[in-house]
């Protein structure tokens, strides 16, 4: 092809195992180089620069592909072919399988050429290769065609009412411009389809391939991370208000982390495309990600740690728990720690690994309160002021809003060393704790006011010592003994 282009019409035949010389010779490499220049692929395979070949095919180690091209008859592949030369040499020439199908082929092409209608300063000059149109075209005209594209939005709006209709959704705020990643991805199918339709050089569809898929990828890299912002606002939206907290910070990791996979597939699609094995990049970053890991062993526990109590809903925002010996509500639920603010209005930071693997007694989940109380009344009690406290406690229970009646127990309990206890027992149906207190309040004062008015007291733990000495023991009834407990010699 270089030999094409600076017109050696004595050197092109000399690639040909053709078998024609002359005029007939040098014609058909004129077509091959016309057939290689407008239709063989932009991303040739790299031949091997080894005597032998590539040896890609055991079968056919005097063969190898440059590419195969689109005719009408089919996928046409590129052969050159190792040959004796007639003097004892072995060289690479293109086959005669190929060539007897290049006329064919070149009669087929009917792209259009700009050549002829452009001013010899647009069209002979070159730089690298590449005519002076094309670098005013990648330079002015592809700008100027993003921004043009830009203005489309407004065009755009009716067909985005009719698809809110059909969906039922509400009219939301006017397109006004199209965005830039759909603009990226639109150039590129322009520009797919100038290649197509126009007679363009190799080197020129090289150039407008890189561009095309420079445009391809960034578009698409750009599509995606909008989408991921999308992604994580209709989460944000759809998260009950009580779990914000905690979720946010998720989302946001969730976020990034998906941020750079897309970048990281956009740059590994980069460099497949423009040949670069990216294999060692990649086994690169997964050693350095081990290192990584465990040089951050703690954090990534921490982390982790943050995600289990999210998803399993152990922590949230606004509980009261008692973690260990601390007592709080929970304040915020992070990525590497839970803050908890103390009884004392302090704020203790608790790693997320640590949360995860201690004992954790929640009070805000509780569905109902314990009431739990004995009440102590004087040993002069009588029986039958015993049964009427307990009776009157009992229907007491039954008769308040919010007690779970089959858990209602009020029972003569023991007898104390300074008391006759009564246990009353139920649960309580209560919103909150501050609820519960103020329920407990009004039962504790009623079953005070039910001891007074059966003529008994609370009593209060107290002894009562005797003083006496020797002499006056023996007038000391027995009965006094048992209740003083205590005995005091002087």
């Amino acid at each position: 092809m270089s030999a094409a282009r600076a017109n050696k019409q004595e050197v092109t035949p000399l690639y040909l195992n053709s078998g024609l010389s002359g005029d007939a010779a040098t014609e058909l490499a004129q077509q091959l180089y016309v057939v290689l220049n407008s239709r063989l692929p932009v991303r040739v395979n790299v031949l091997s620069d080894r005597a032998e070949g590539s040896l890609v095919n055991p079968l056919k180690p005097d063969e190898d592909i440059i590419g195969t091209i689109n005719t009408a008859r089919g996928p046409l592949e590129l052969i050159v072919e190792r040959i004796d030369d007639g003097s004892g040499m072995r060289v690479w020439l293109f086959s005669r399988q190929t060539l007897q199908a290049i006329p064919d082929v070149y009669n087929e092409i009917d792209l259009v050429t700009v050549d002829g209608l452009l001013p010899q300063v647009l069209a002979r000059p070159r730089i690298g290769g590449i005519r002076v149109l094309d670098w005013f075209i990648l330079i002015a005209g592809i700008p100027l065609l993003y921004r043009l594209l830009g203005l489309l939005g407004p065009l755009f709006n009716p067909l985005i009412a009719l698809c809110r209709r059909l969906l039922g959704r509400p009219q939301g705020q006017k397109l006004t411009h199209v965005h830039g990643s759909i603009r990226l991805l639109l150039l590129a199918a322009m520009i797919r389809w100038f290649v197509l339709a126009i007679d363009l050089p190799l080197l020129e569809r090289q150039l407008y391939a890189v561009i095309r898929v420079a445009f391809l990828i960034c578009g698409t890299v750009w599509l995606l991370l909008l989408l991921n912002d999308f992604a994580e606002l209709y989460l944000r939206r759809r998260i009950h208000v009580s779990h914000m907290g905690e979720s946010i910070a998720l989302l946001r990791l969730a976020r990034r982390v998906a941020d750079v996979l897309v970048v990281c597939v956009g740059a590994i699609a980069a460099l497949a495309y423009l040949g670069v094995d990216a294999t060692a990049a990649v086994a690169g970053l997964g050693i350095g990600g081990i290192a990584v890991a465990l040089a951050a062993q703690k954090t990534l526990e921490n982390v982790i740690g943050g995600f289990s109590l999210v998803f399993d809903k152990a922590v949230r925002v606004g509980d009261f728990l008692k973690l260990g010996d601390t007592l709080g509500t929970v304040d915020r639920v992070g990525l590497r720690s839970t803050r908890i603010r103390t009884l004392d209005r302090t704020i203790l930071s608790v790693p997320n690994g640590q949360i995860a693997t201690a004992n954790i007694e929640t009070f805000s989940d509780r569905d109902k309160f314990w009431f739990r109380h004995v009440i102590g009344v004087t040993y002069g009690t009588t029986p039958e002021q015993i049964r009427t406290i307990v009776s009157r406690v009992r229907e007491l229970l039954l008769g308040q809003t919010g007690v779970e009646l089959d858990s209602v127990r009020a029972r003569f309990f023991r007898v104390a060393p300074s008391s006759l206890d009564i246990e009353i027992v139920s649960y309580i149906f209560a919103r909150d704790w501050p609820a519960f207190l103020e329920v407990q309040e009004g039962l504790l004062l009623r079953i005070m006011e039910i001891v007074e008015e059966v003529g008994t007291s609370i009593a209060f733990p107290s002894q009562t010592v005797y003083l006496a000495d020797d002499r006056e023991q023996a007038r000391v009834p027995d009965a006094l003994d048992a209740e003083a407990g205590l005995r005091v010699r002087t």
